[in-house]
């Protein structure tokens, strides 16, 4: 599946107040998410001594695929919300990070390097 096809099936499901002209509840629903993983990461921090992805068990890493589909979810919302292509977003990101990488700025701070 690429991220075209994703944003559109997974814009079928989205139900949620105001869909089709909201940014807020989309970007609560990532932030809670995204906080879901980093807790998930926290607890088998704790729990099981896991410091290292190497080291999770499948059962774990299928449990983290879970939370990562739902943070995909919201983004696509935000982005069909805001009239934008997942694809170019994700196409736009790495170009980025190319231009970044092939001037030696990936380490550097700021937006605009």
């Amino acid at each position: 599946m690429d991220f075209q096809e994703y944003q559109e099936k997974s814009r079928v499901t989205a139900k949620y107040p105001d869909v089709g002209d909201t940014f807020t509840y989309p970007t609560l629903g990532l932030v809670g998410e995204a906080g879901e993983v980093a807790d998930k990461f926290k607890k088998h921090m704790r729990d099981n001594g896991i410091a290292r992805p190497s080291q999770l068990s499948e059962e774990q890493k299928q449990e983290l695929v879970k939370e990562f589909g739902d943070v995909l979810w919201y983004i696509a919302q935000l982005c069909s919300e805001c009239s934008l292509s997942l694809a170019d977003v994700a196409q736009m990101n790495i170009d980025k990070l190319y231009s970044r990488m092939d001037r030696g700025v990936l380490g550097g701070s700021g937006d605009n390097r």
